[in-house]
């Protein structure tokens, strides 16, 4: 959609302004098209179906910087020479840039607006091709501003379950804290909390949501594209050119001088903790991304703490572990911005650098390095300056950490790296070294593999990392009880796996691992195993055989008082609770906590011929994927009687910004 096109010619008139000729050629006469505007950023109802009315797309705050973009065709064989910018009429000051991006296609943008006139404003582009046809267009963002209402957060602590669904949390709290005659022995953590809310999660090009723009939202207030974080879609294909939008961090860096922490399970530069700092049109560009955490967010956004997996991005190529490349295109890309660009925001152009020791020039930035779990606990008194990097990849699931903890045989890559710390512990830390800033921080924890293992439809990971969650969340409560000028936020970025809580086992353990050891026949009911007489349909043996639904559910018991850390004794208690997938890749289902982690879920468990076939599709699909499923969103301490209700994920920041500058009642 260009914005050209009207139901009813009275909506013209705020829109799309075109100015064409009427020439002669050959002695004939014809219509010479104009030049068009084939996208207006900030994206806006009113460019694209000509819809001035709210809900607005783009919301601002007041002063925060945006880039305002459009892109322009121009007539064949002829070339866009300028063009400019207006908001409600009026010219906007600053350099605005042409650029041809091939064929007869030509990027305009200007960079770091922003605005303090409160309330619905229009903007416009003007351009000029060679021959001086002109062609304007017109969309419209709001700029939302704050109120006088009360006492002020000074601490911000956004803890984001990435995929995390009310299901995810129900199953947490059955597993760690018990329910008995229909209710919970305990409430988890994030339950305490008084307010509650619900949110809407689609993107701006999709009903689902992935993790970057599910939540970039909460870090800059705007939707954005599927793959994307801090920008506005465009139509180039750079990585790094894309029309920003300021973070918070860095808005609040910017006027009151707050830190900014990140804290993460995954890689550091995975989508949500990217999301906090990063501007780039591919979430999957680490090296670049690292780099921009230091050359940017160090100085633009007062990054205090990064704490997470990811260390591969740090080290040089050619070193052992080192995931560095020498590329501006290619998944893990490096990052260099325009210069215009550089310009207009005030950070550096980056550079193509896979040799670069990012540790190094942490360490000489001033951070204080840790490796390790041992390394984190030690650092010195009075650190104002942490990042540490625990794993190359993504980090251990806290299942796997644990029980390498308890001296069980390490899996999965814990043997690799045995001293990772838990995400609680990672939280401590954080909130120690945020807290000796005194004008206070942002602070993002992310519990980032109970999507990762729902996506794996690795029941017993996913929920025990929801545990390792909620004890995060525990953590800064007990931060909030004692500094109570902080205002926590709980909430996930989207639902991942589709989650149902559908029973519980008939059978014990013993039983349940007899069961799906006995094979079976494809999926010939009543198939017998020789003499024995036994069933091995995995029908008959996994299905029927042992889930129990409605009453004979009852309630599942696991053992949380004898292990000494707060975490399950096993996820193989007898008759556990049992989970299905309703937005699941093809698998095979035995129950049973698997060995290994990150395995093939159509591969694994096949001994009891249980086969589930999954609604997701393609070629090769073995993953659970994410739903637009509504999610839950818990909030305490200052500022927190701003929410409730049901509201759009974006407007979590408004909100979070009303109580750090306008306080709360």
């Amino acid at each position: 959609m260009t914005g050209l096109t009207k139901k009813n010619p009275d909506e013209m008139k705020p829109a799309i302004l075109q100015l064409t000729m009427i020439g002669m050629l050959a002695g004939l006469s014809n219509s010479v098209a104009a030049p068009a505007v084939t996208r207006l950023n900030p994206p806006s109802a009113l460019f694209t179906f000509g819809d001035a009315t709210p809900p607005y797309i783009s919301r601002f705050m007041v002063g925060q910087r945006f880039d305002l973009q459009a892109t322009v065709k121009a007539d064949a064989g002829k070339v866009i020479t300028g063009a400019a910018f207006t908001v409600d009429g009026s010219p906007v000051t600053g350099t605005t840039t042409v650029t041809s991006i091939g064929g007869d296609r030509y990027n305009v943008v200007l960079r770091a607006y922003s605005s303090v006139a409160v309330g619905a404003r229009t903007l416009t582009v003007l351009a000029q091709q060679d021959d001086g046809l002109t062609v304007a267009a017109s969309g419209n963002f709001e700029i939302v501003g704050t109120t006088v209402q009360g006492r002020k957060a000074k601490n911000v602590i956004y803890l984001i379950g990435d995929g995390m669904s009310l299901a995810h949390r129900t199953a947490a709290r059955i597993v760690s804290k018990g329910i008995a005659q229909g209710k919970a022995i305990e409430p988890l953590a994030m339950d305490t909390l008084p307010v509650t809310a619900i949110l809407n999660t689609p993107s701006l090009n999709s009903i689902i949501t992935d993790s970057a723009p599910g939540a970039a939202c909460y870090s800059n207030g705007n939707k954005s594209n599927n793959g994307q974080e801090g920008v506005f879609p465009d139509d180039t294909t750079d990585k790094w050119d894309n029309p920003r939008v300021e973070h918070m961090g860095n808005y609040l860096a910017r006027t009151q001088g707050k830190a900014l922490g990140i804290v993460t399970t995954a890689d550091v530069e995975d989508a949500t903790p990217g999301s906090f700092s990063a501007h780039t049109q591919d979430r999957g560009a680490g090296t670049g991304i690292c780099d921009m955490y230091l050359d940017e967010a160090v100085a633009k956004h007062n990054l205090r703490v990064l704490l997470g997996g990811g260390r591969k991005w740090f080290i040089p190529k050619g070193q052992p572990g080192s995931g560095r490349i020498d590329s501006l295109t290619a998944s893990g890309a490096d990052y260099v911005v325009p210069a215009e660009l550089a310009t207009g925001w005030g950070v550096p152009t980056g550079a193509q650098d896979p040799g670069r020791d990012l540790i190094a020039d942490f360490v000489t930035a001033g951070f204080v390095y840790a490796a390790d779990g041992t390394a984190m606990a030690a650092i010195p008194a009075g650190t104002t300056k942490l990042l540490g990097l625990f794993h190359t990849g993504n980090m251990d699931v806290s299942l796997d950490k644990i029980a390498e903890r308890r001296g069980q045989p390490a899996v999965g890559t814990v043997a690799t790296f045995p001293d990772q710390p838990l995400l609680e512990e990672m939280t401590d830390k954080a909130l120690e070294v945020l807290n000796r800033n005194a004008q206070g921080f942002v602070l993002m924890v992310e519990g980032a593999s109970i999507d990762k293992q729902a996506h794996n439809m690795d029941t017993e990971r996913f929920v025990q990392d929801t545990i390792e969650f909620d004890r995060s969340v525990a953590r800064c409560i007990a931060f909030q009880n004692a500094n109570p000028d902080t205002l926590i936020i709980v909430t996930a970025d989207h639902e991942c796996a589709g989650v149902a809580i559908i029973g519980s086992s008939n059978v014990t353990n013993a039983q349940l691992v007899t069961r799906a050891a006995l094979g079976g026949t494809d999926g010939v009911a009543g198939a017998i195993n020789g003499a024995a007489g036994v069933a091995t349909d995995g029908q008959t043996q996994l299905r029927s055989g042992v889930v129990n639904t409605y009453d004979s559910a009852a309630f599942p018991v696991y053992d949380n008082t004898t292990s000494g850390d707060g975490y399950p004794v096993t996820m193989d208690a007898d008759r556990k609770m049992l989970i299905g997938y309703g937005a699941n890749g093809d698998r095979y289902e035995d129950w049973l906590q698997n060995v290994q982690p990150n395995v093939n879920p159509a591969v694994r468990d096949t001994a009891g011929d249980f086969f589930i076939a999954g609604q997701a599709t393609g070629a090769g699909v073995q993953s659970a994927v994410h739903t637009a499923a509504d999610i839950p969103m818990s909030a305490g301490g200052r500022g927190s009687s701003l929410f409730g209700g049901t509201m759009d994920n974006t407007s979590v920041f408004f909100k979070v910004m009303q109580a750090v500058i306008g306080g709360a009642k």
